[in-house]
C-alpha cells in the first residue's frame, strides 16, 4: 500500500508462504529472469497453442487488448503473481474466442437462438444486487450465469450435453480454493464461489472493451478510453455468448452486475424487450463499500494500492454510472423497469420477492419459496466475516459526496446514510 493511503485503510496480505515466493520471484525479475510476458502476439499464440484453433473469424478485440496491455505495462504496477494471473486470463479470454467461431461454425443453431424477455438486475454496487440475483436463481424459469460458466463460457473439448460432470467445473473449484487462500477476507465483500451465479460482467471481458479490467487494475488511460468508446460491439458479442450459454442450458437470462448502469441505453438497444430490475441504497454507504471491494481487489494483482486514488476514482464513477442511468431511463420509460430499495430487501426479502415476481410475470411456486427461504437461513449477513469501511478511508467526505448525488437520491427518494 502506498504512503498516500490514510491509516484506516490496510491492503490485505498474502500468507506468509506466498510473500516468501513473491520476494524471490521479484528478486529474479530484477535481474531479467522470469518476468511474465503480458504481449499481443504471445498471448495469441498462447491461445491457439492451448486450444489447437486458428481462427478468430472476428479479430475486433486486438485493439481492445493492445490499450489494455499498454496500460497494465505503463501504470498497472502489478507484482510477479499479478502478471502471472492476468496472462492466464487474457489466454483463457481468447482461447474461448477460438472455442465459439469453432462451436458456431459447426452448430448454426446457436447464432439463431432466441434471447427472450432477458432479465438484468443493476444497481450501483453493494445496493443488494448480489443478495437479489441469488435468491432469484431459485427459479427454475430463469437461467443465471454460474462461476464455472463465466470462467470458460465455451464448452471444452469432450464436453456434451446432458452428458455428466462439466470439465470446467473443476477449472473453477480450483480457482476459487486459490482465491481464498490467497485473499479470505475477501469472500466478506464479494463470495466467489464456483457453482454460485454470477455477475455477467464477465462475459464483456471476452471482448476486452470491459469495466472489470479498470475496477480491478489501475489503468487510468485504458478507463478514459473505455468510457470514450462505443459499447454497442461489445454489447453485441456479449447477446452472442448469451447465445451459446442458453444453447447449452435453456431458461430466461438471468444477468446481473452494477456495471450496466453506465451502458443502459446500449443494454436496451441490443436487448430491447429486456426486463430490468434496479437496485437503490444510500450513496454514501454504497461508495465507501464499493471503495473498500476494489481496493481489495486490486491487492491482489498490486503492491501499489492508494486508496485516495481509488476513492476519487470510484466516487467520480458511481456519480457517472448514475447519471447516465438516469438519463436512459428518461428516455426509455419506466415501463421495463421495476425499483427495489435495499432496506426493503433486507428487511423483508420475500416481500420485495413478490413485487419482482409479479413485475417478470412469473408465479412463485411453494417449493421456491422454500429454497429462498432456506437460502436466507444459510446466507447471513457475516457468513464470510464482517466487512468494514469508512469514507474517511478513501479521502471521501460525507456531506460533498451526498451532494453530488443530490439527483439520483431526489429521483428515488433515498437519504444520506
Amino acid at each position: 500500500m502506498s504512503a498516500a493511503a490514510p491509516v484506516g485503510f490496510h491492503a490485505p496480505r498474502f500468507p506468509a508462504p506466498v510473500r516468501v515466493a513473491l520476494a524471490g520471484w521479484r528478486g529474479l525479475a530484477r535481474a531479467g529472469l522470469g518476468r511474465v510476458a503480458l504481449d499481443a502476439d504471445g498471448l495469441v499464440a498462447a491461445a491457439r497453442r492451448a486450444t489447437g484453433l486458428h481462427d478468430f473469424v472476428d479479430e475486433s478485440f486486438r485493439d481492445p487488448m493492445a490499450r489494455l496491455l499498454d496500460a497494465i505495462e505503463r501504470e498497472a504496477r502489478l507484482h510477479p503473481l499479478g502478471r502471472m494471473t492476468l496472462r492466464q486470463g487474457f489466454v483463457r479470454n481468447l482461447a474461448n474466442r477460438l472455442r465459439l467461431e469453432d462451436l458456431a461454425r459447426r452448430h448454426p443453431e446457436i447464432a439463431a437462438r432466441p434471447v427472450a424477455a432477458p432479465v438484468f438486475i443493476l444497481g450501483l454496487q453493494r445496493t443488494g444486487t448480489t443478495m437479489l440475483h441469488r435468491l432469484l436463481t431459485c427459479e427454475p424459469a430463469l437461467r443465471p450465469l454460474l462461476s464455472w460458466e463465466a470462467l470458460n463460457p465455451a464448452p471444452l473439448p469432450g464436453w456434451r450435453q446432458g452428458g455428466g460432470r462439466d470439465p470446467r467445473m473443476r477449472l473453477a473449484e480450483t480457482a476459487e480454493r486459490g482465491l481464498r487462500y490467497l485473499a479470505p477476507e475477501f469472500f466478506a465483500i464479494h463470495p466467489v464461489e464456483a457453482h454460485a451465479p454470477e455477475e455477467d460482467v464477465l462475459l464483456l471481458d471476452l471482448s476486452f472493451v470491459s469495466p472489470t479490467a479498470d475496477a480491478a487494475l489501475r489503468v487510468p488511460s485504458y478507463s478514459a478510453w473505455l468510457r470514450a468508446t462505443d459499447q454497442r460491439p461489445a454489447y453485441r458479442y456479449f447477446r452472442r455468448l448469451i447465445q451459446l450459454l442458453l444453447w447449452q442450458r435453456d431458461g430466461r437470462w438471468l444477468g446481473k452486475t452494477p456495471h450496466h448502469l453506465e451502458s443502459l441505453d446500449v443494454l436496451l438497444d441490443v436487448f430491447p424487450d429486456a426486463r430490468i430490475i434496479h437496485t437503490h441504497r444510500a450513496p454514501t454507504r454504497v461508495v465507501a463499500s464499493y471503495c473498500s471491494m476494489m481496493a481489495h481487489g486490486r491487492a491482489i494483482f498490486s503492491d501499489h494500492v492508494d486508496a485516495v486514488e481509488v476513492g476519487g476514482t470510484l466516487a467520480d464513477r458511481a456519480v457517472r454510472a448514475v447519471t447516465r442511468a438516469m438519463a436512459a431511463r428518461e428516455t426509455a420509460g419506466d415501463g421495463a423497469f421495476l425499483d427495489v430499495a435495499y432496506a426493503d430487501l433486507v428487511a423483508d426479502p420475500l416481500r420485495e420477492i413478490g413485487r419482482v415476481y409479479a413485475f417478470l410475470g412469473l408465479a412463485l411456486a411453494p417449493a421456491t419459496e422454500r429454497a429462498m427461504r432456506a437460502w436466507i437461513d444459510r446466507n447471513p449477513q457475516t457468513k464470510h466475516g464482517t466487512h468494514r469501511y469508512r469514507l474517511e478511508d478513501f479521502g471521501l467526505d460525507g456531506a460533498a459526496l451526498a451532494a453530488r448525488f443530490e439527483p439520483y437520491r431526489r429521483r428515488f427518494g433515498l437519504a444520506d446514510a
